[in-house]
C-alpha cells in the first residue's frame, strides 16, 4: 500500500499537512467538511504538494518533519518538482 504526505492551501491562505492512503478520497472529505477538524470551514483547497511513501511509518515521519518547517520552508518544498514513490525512510 502506498501512503501520501500532502500539503493543502486553504482559502484563508493557511497550510495544512496530512497523510492518507487514498489522496482523492481524502481531498473529497476535506471538500465536504468531513476531513480534519482544522480544515473544516477553510475551503476551497488547493493541493500544493504530495509525496509518496512505501509505508505508513515513513509517511508519518515525513509528515512530522514537514510540520516542523516554517511556512516559508513549506512553500519552498511545494515549489520542488513532483516525486516518485520513495523507499521506506527514504528522502529525495
Amino acid at each position: 500500500m502506498c501512503w501520501v504526505v500532502y500539503i493543502l492551501q486553504c482559502a484563508d491562505g493557511t497550510l495544512y499537512t496530512g497523510i492518507t492512503n487514498d489522496l482523492n478520497l481524502r481531498l473529497e472529505k476535506h471538500a465536504l467538511g468531513k476531513g480534519a477538524k482544522y480544515t473544516r470551514g477553510r475551503g476551497p483547497f488547493t493541493l500544493l504538494f504530495s509525496e509518496h511513501h512505501a509505508t505508513k511509518s515513513a509517511a508519518l515521519k515525513r509528515e512530522s518533519e514537514i510540520k516542523s518547517l516554517s511556512r516559508a520552508q513549506k512553500l519552498l518544498l511545494c515549489a520542488r518538482p513532483p516525486h516518485t514513490v520513495l523507499a521506506a525512510g527514504g528522502k529525495s
